[in-house]
């Protein structure tokens, strides 16, 4: 059955080429939202936003420019931002002894610094109309640790805080910030370049199946973004503050 959970309202989703992104700039648009999305990748973003027929933003959210350049260009092209989900983010694999220089600064500026950068810049607008809903995207991992993965594990262990903070200094603004948490998610990058950045190639057959959650499988971008709708829709409007994992039971264990 069609529903419209997002009519009439203007969305504004980073790092929206592939994986969670797109699903949710899919997800978003049947639910009757007007949808601007970034990423780094033109020939994804045109693709997707030619097929989808929403506002795409070419840019790289390490930059600060680009941050402010993806608010304006959505605020320009709708008048207006009602939902921000903080989406872009990166992978990396190392511990603390094996992380490099490169890895750690990519991480927090991409991970941390950007969630903050394009939070700070949706605030006053929806302050001036009288609300709106920010999802960050942070990850089981930053509610329990993770293997190997150091430099990830403590960005989206940031990004939770972070989330709590804002929610808590703009609740009275008719604002919510929450996050959502996903476990492991198969996306199409893992077949190309493994689970991290710059890691082997997996298997697709092999990456959909898991022996570590209790559900015996890995989450699908689909799932993941039908929890990120429900955090920016009003059938979550007393809801703030919240890390909902979308995990398949990892955390439960």
């Amino acid at each position: 059955m069609k529903t419209s959970r997002l009519a009439n309202k203007v969305a504004l989703i980073t790092g929206g080429t592939s994986g969670i992104g797109r699903a949710t700039v899919e997800l978003f648009v049947a639910e009757g939202a007007k949808v601007a999305f970034t990423g780094r990748r033109a020939d994804l973003g045109e693709a997707l936003a030619n097929q989808t027929g929403v506002h795409y933003i070419l840019a790289d959210h390490r930059l600060p420019e680009d941050c402010a350049r993806s608010v304006e260009s959505t605020r320009r092209a709708f008048g207006r931002i009602d939902i921000l989900f903080n989406n872009a983010g990166i992978v990396v694999r190392g511990t603390a002894e094996s992380t490099s220089e490169q890895d750690w600064d990519d991480t927090l500026a991409l991970n941390i610094t950007a969630v903050w950068r394009m939070s700070k810049l949706v605030l006053p607008l929806m302050r001036r109309q009288g609300g709106g809903a920010i999802v960050n995207n942070a990850s089981d991992w930053g509610l329990v640790g993770g293997r190997e993965a150091f430099a990830y594990c403590a960005s989206k262990g940031a990004v939770i805080q972070m989330t709590k903070a804002m929610a808590l200094d703009h609740a009275h603004e008719n604002i919510r910030v929450n996050a959502v948490c996903p476990g492991d998610t198969f996306v199409e990058r893992w077949i190309q370049e493994g689970y991290y950045r710059d890691s082997d190639p997996v298997n697709e057959a092999a990456a959909r199946t898991s022996v570590s959650i209790p559900m015996g499988r890995v989450g699908e971008t689909i799932e993941i973004a039908r929890a990120v709708l429900f955090l920016a829709s009003d059938e979550s409007s007393f809801i703030t503050g919240m890390a909902l994992a979308v995990d398949g039971g990892n955390t439960a264990q």
